[in-house]
C-alpha cells in the first residue's frame, strides 16, 4: 500500500531536525570557547606564577623536558652565568656544567626516568666567573599517569653554603669561649669570697714552721757551741758540765720534735695549695676519672673556710664514687649549691646542710638539702635562668645556678631541684659510664 504524504511536511520537519541539531552544535562551540579560554587564562595565571617563582628563588633552578632540554631557567641562573635566560631554552642541560659535572648529571637523569627517586651531588656550574661548586638537587616531573615528562635542577652554591658553615662554626667557638669565661667568671666571684678563709688556713701553717723555723736555729746555735768545744779538744768533765748548761739532751729531743712540727706545717701548706689547684681546675682534664665524694668534700670545705657561718656541711651516703669528667667543673657545681644553702641559712637556729652521695639506676646522684626557708613556688620554674636571683643586689651574679645546670648538661647529667617539705634539695646527677646520659 502506497501513502502519499505531502512533499512540504516532509520537508518541515527535516529542515526543523537540521536546525535544531545546528543550535545545539553551536551552542556546545560556544560553551567548549568560554572552557577553552578560561582554562588559557588560568594557564596564562600558571605561567605568571612560575615565572614570578623563576625570577624570586636565590638558587639555579632549571626546568627540563624528559630528554634533558631546558624549558625554563631561574633569574638566578642568568645572573650566575651572565647570559641571557632565553638563550638557555631548547639546549642540554648537561652544556651548563664541566665535563665531569655534566656526566654525573647524565647518570642522574637516567636513575631518575628508572626510579624516580631524587637525586644530591656536587658539581661545577661554569660561571661568568669560571667553574664554580654547587650542591646539585634533581627532582622528577611526573603526569597525572605516574610517568616522568621532565625534572627540575636546583643548585645552591657551594662557596655560600660553606661560608655559612664556617660563620655558624665560629659563632659556635665563640659561644663555647664565652660560657668558659662566664665559669671562669663565677669561679673568681667564689674565690673572691673565700679569700678571708684561706689567708687563715694558710697563716696558720706558715706560722708554725716559721716558729719550728727559729727553734731550730736556736738548737742548731746550741750543738755548734758544744761541738766547738769538743773540736777545741775540751776535758770530758767541761764536756759534761756544757752539755748540762746547754740542756742537750732536752733539746735533742725538742730538735726532732721542731723537725716533725715544720715538716707537719709544710705538709698542711702542700694540701691548702693543691685543694686550690683542683678547684681553679680549667677543664683540661675532661674526661678524666675522679672521686666524687672527695670532690665535694675539698667544694664544701672551701666554702665553710670562706662563709665565717660556722655550718658545717656534713656529707652522707658513699665513702667513695669514682666518676667520669672535668672535676673542676663538677666541683664549682657543690660549691654553688653549698653557698646558695648558707646563704640561705644566715640567721637560722639550727643550721644544717647536708651533702648525700648514692649510687641508684648507673649514676652517681649527690644531693645538696638545707632546713632553710626554701624557694618560693613562684620561683621554682625560674630558678636556673642566667641573672636570675633572689639575693641582694651585690651579693650574687645570678650565674651560678644556671652554669651549674649547663655544666651538668655537658657531663651527661642533670641538675635539678627537688620537691621538699622543708628547706631546698638540689639533686646532681653524673654517668658513671663515658658517653652514658642520665635524666
Amino acid at each position: 500500500m502506497k501513502l502519499d504524504l505531502p512533499h512540504n511536511a516532509f520537508t518541515d520537519d527535516a529542515w526543523a531536525s537540521v536546525l535544531e541539531a545546528v543550535d545545539r552544535s553551536y551552542a556546545e562551540l560556544v560553551a567548549h570557547q568560554e572552557q577553552l579560554e578560561r582554562q588559557n587564562e588560568e594557564l596564562q595565571d600558571l605561567r605568571r606564577f612560575i615565572g614570578s617563582v623563576l625570577d624570586s628563588v636565590t638558587e639555579v633552578m632549571v626546568v627540563l623536558d624528559r630528554d634533558g632540554m631546558i624549558e625554563e631557567v631561574s633569574a638566578s641562573l642568568a645572573e650566575t652565568t651572565g647570559a641571557p635566560a632565553d638563550s638557555y631554552h631548547g639546549r642540554p642541560v648537561t652544556g651548563l656544567m664541566t665535563p665531569a659535572g655534566a656526566e654525573m648529571l647524565s647518570g642522574a637523569l637516567r636513575g631518575l626516568r628508572l626510579s624516580h627517586a631524587p637525586a644530591q651531588f656536587e658539581a661545577e656550574i661554569v660561571t661568568a666567573e669560571g667553574p664554580a661548586p654547587f650542591e646539585i638537587g634533581l627532582s622528577a616531573r611526573v603526569n597525572e599517569r605516574g610517568r616522568v615528562m621532565g625534572a627540575v635542577l636546583v643548585g645552591r652554591p657551594l662557596g655560600e653554603l660553606r661560608q655559612a658553615y664556617s660563620e655558624l662554626e665560629q659563632s659556635h667557638r665563640r659561644l663555647q669561649e664565652a660560657q668558659a669565661q662566664l665559669v671562669r667568671n663565677e669561679k673568681l666571684a667564689s674565690l673572691g669570697r673565700l679569700l678571708a678563709g684561706v689567708a687563715h688556713e694558710l697563716n696558720n701553717p706558715i706560722s708554725f714552721v716559721y716558729a719550728n723555723a727559729h727553734a731550730l736555729e736556736k738548737y742548731l746555735g746550741r750543738f755548734e757551741a758544744y761541738f766547738d768545744r769538743v773540736q777545741g779538744g775540751a776535758e770530758r768533765e767541761e764536756l759534761v758540765r756544757l752539755r748540762a748548761e746547754l740542756k742537750l739532751d732536752r733539746n735533742l729531743k725538742n730538735l726532732r720534735d721542731a723537725i716533725h712540727g715544720a715538716r707537719d706545717g709544710a705538709e698542711r701548706v702542700r694540701d691548702i695549695v693543691a685543694d686550690l689547684r683542683r678547684l681553679s681546675a680549667d677543664g683540661s682534664d675532661a674526661g678524666a676519672p675522679f672521686d666524687l665524694v672527695e670532690t665535694a668534700r675539698v667544694a664544701a670545705h672551701w666554702v665553710e673556710r670562706g662563709s665565717k657561718s660556722g655550718i658545717t656541711a656534713r656529707i652522707t651516703g658513699l665513702d667513695s664514687l669514682e666518676v667520669t669528667g672535668t672535676a673542676g667543673h663538677v666541683q664549682q657545681i657543690v660549691m654553688n649549691l653549698v653557698q646558695n644553702a648558707m646563704d640561705a641559712l644566715r640567721g637560722a637556729e639550727a643550721p644544717e646542710v647536708v651533702i648525700d652521695i648514692s649510687r641508684q639506676d648507673g649514676c652517681a646522684r649527690l644531693t645538696v638539702t638545707d632546713n632553710g626557708p626554701g624557694i618560693a613556688p613562684e620561683h621554682h620554674a625560674a630558678i636556673f635562668d642566667p641573672f636570675f636571683t633572689t639575693k641582694p643586689v651585690g651579693q650574687g651574679t645570678g650565674l651560678g645556678l644556671s652554669i651549674s645546670h649547663k655544666i651538668a648538661e655537658e657531663h651527661g647529667g642533670r641538675l635539678a631541684l627537688l620537691p621538699s617539705e622543708r628547706g631546698a634539695a638540689f639533686c646532681l646527677t653524673l654517668p658513671m659510664t663515658p658517653g652514658e646520659t642520665c635524666e
